[in-house]
């Protein structure tokens, strides 16, 4: 069974409907024990950083996705979910981020022509071996939808990258960890076979 982590931070039900489509079960849910018990678990989610990480406090969350993580279970964190497992995010200054991973959040910054958000599809260079990306060829392009990016601290975790204003560490993966700040859910035939891939750890 996946478990994707419900903390009311919206676009969980497109990440329920592709996991469905490839063929696998999962459960919404908030509750500890199932969580602790999925074989893979995901962290979607979209809006506020700080908004987040309060909601995933007040639930009790913080200490369950620590334990997951410790345990070896495969976990996925989407878009607001990546952001989430690193130390903070400007766009929510003294709020500190589950620190699961080391780097920042950062406003992407004004440039000509790219508006902020960074809304639609981007090609993704990528970066070395990344699990996820088994079977699939560089520069694909996914879908994006945040303003604010990472710059992850360990260079060597960062499997991805791509170009908007400024060059963006748009995946990484670390140990059992692995986040996408776009969402593959949404992102067409390439998406559903990063998510196939991380499915079959």
């Amino acid at each position: 069974m996946i478990a994707i982590i419900d903390y009311d931070a919206g676009n969980i039900k497109s990440v329920e409907k592709a996991i469905a489509y490839l063929g696998y079960e999962s459960v919404i849910t908030r509750d500890k024990d199932t969580i602790l018990n999925a074989e893979k678990v995901i962290l979607p989610g979209v809006g506020s950083f700080g908004d987040a990480m309060e909601r995933i406090r007040s639930y009790g969350l913080e200490s369950v996705i620590n334990e997951v993580v410790k345990k070896g279970t495969p976990f996925l964190g989407i878009c607001l979910g990546l952001q989430l497992l690193f130390e903070s995010s400007e766009e929510s200054p003294g709020v500190k981020g589950l620190s699961l991973l080391k780097g920042k959040i950062i406003r992407i910054p004004e440039g000509e022509y790219r508006k902020i958000p960074h809304m639609g599809w981007n090609s993704l260079e990528l970066v070395g071996d990344g699990t996820l990306y088994k079977g699939i060829s560089n520069s694909p392009y996914v879908y994006f939808v945040h303003s604010y990016y990472l710059k992850a601290e360990e260079r060597e975790i960062v499997k991805g990258t791509c170009e908007y204003n400024v060059c963006i560490d748009a995946t990484v993966e670390k140990d059992n960890i692995y986040a996408c700040q776009f969402h593959p859910e949404k992102s067409s035939d390439v998406g559903l076979k990063i998510i196939k891939n991380f499915l079959e750890l």
